[in-house]
């Protein structure tokens, strides 16, 4: 695997969505309702959910669809489809460049900083750190230390002092070096969303007063192992200001990954960035083929599934039975509205 990881995101989904579909005597509602609830316990939101198995549905029908790997296949497009963002998935080459980070703490976005520079570090760019979370205690310390490791100057002041003035700092020394890639930490106060949104939008106001020619990202860092908690922090930071693009952190661990697909299809944000291990070139490009294991680029290898041993026992369509809905009916039967219960 390209990313790094011993197996994808989509390698593990695979596995449960075969477990349906190549055990199943045939091509069915059925099958839809349990891979509906596949993907649903892969924390992929509902209503992109719904999208998916609507399409599949209508797929199915449209292209004559009737072996178990021509769901299969079809499902990965499907989803390669919802998160592909074009070009949008890269991160800006153009210099000079400033990165303002934001994402809550504990989410990896120090580390994440320090990867990022480091790679831009090695693509030949000159790097400038800026501690502007002069919230959190030690978290200038820290970025520090990261600096230090990689040989990267960090611009801070003393804890609890205005993070704009940590900006202007930073940007003065910038313009006076030349720097090409000033990469900015922020505080993670979600909590406090008007004083977060308040700093944040002072923060831009300088950078647009003080370096309005620079080009500019702003990145959002999730743990991707807090699933829907970090598809609703995507919500809440985005209500905040706008975000250019994700960094995901933490996907070679326990993490589902269906949060790579609710947020790419309900945000229409693009994930720049996904984290694979510790190591500091263990952040990688994303690349959303890859990512969906494609069939169009990653056929798969013939053989090593077995058949059908024989009619599956029939269960009760669990979401449904969350739902609260009568026997025998499905959610996609549901109002829109009534989907989100």
């Amino acid at each position: 695997m390209a990313f790094g990881i011993k197996k994808s995101f989509f390698g593990r989904l695979q596995e449960k969505i075969e477990d349906v579909i190549f055990m199943r005597p045939e091509i069915d509602e059925e099958m839809l309702e349990e891979l509906e609830e596949v993907l649903i316990t892969s924390d992929i939101g509902m209503d992109t959910t719904m999208k998916i198995i609507g399409r599949l549905r209508e797929d199915i029908k449209k292209l004559n669809i009737r072996t178990p790997e021509g769901v299969r296949d079809q499902i990965k497009t499907i989803v390669r489809e919802l998160i592909d963002k074009g070009d949008d998935h890269k991160l800006s080459g153009a210099v000079p460049l400033i990165i303002l980070m934001i994402g809550v703490n504990g989410g990896g976005k120090t580390t994440s900083i320090a990867k990022i520079a480091n790679k831009c570090k090695k693509e030949g760019k000159t790097v400038l750190l800026a501690a502007a979370d002069t919230f959190r205690a030690a978290a200038s310390e820290q970025l520090e230390v990261w600096g230090n490791r990689i040989g990267v100057n960090v611009i801070r002041h003393q804890e609890g002092a205005d993070p704009s003035a940590v900006i202007f700092d930073a940007i003065q020394s910038a313009k006076a070096k030349n720097v090409d890639v000033l990469i900015c930490d922020t505080a993670g106060r979600l909590q406090t969303k008007k004083n977060l949104m308040a700093e944040l939008e002072k923060m831009n106001k300088v950078i647009e007063r003080e370096y309005p020619e620079a080009y500019r990202e702003t990145l959002l860092v999730l743990d991707a192992a807090t699933g829907k908690n970090a598809v609703s922090q995507a919500k809440e930071f985005g209500e905040i200001t706008d975000i250019t693009g994700i960094v995901l952190t933490k996907l070679d661990g326990t993490a589902k990954g269906g949060i790579v697909i609710t947020i790419s299809d309900e945000f229409q944000m693009p994930v720049k960035f996904i984290g694979v291990g510790e190591g500091m070139d263990d952040l990688k490009e994303f690349d959303p083929a890859e990512f969906a294991d494609d069939p169009a680029r990653h056929r798969e290898r013939a053989g090593g599934r077995r058949g059908p041993s024989g009619p599956r026992k029939r269960r009760p369509h669990r979401v449904g039975a969350r739902l609260g809905l009568p026997v025998g009916w499905k959610t996609h039967q549901l109002p829109v509205a009534e989907r989100h219960r």
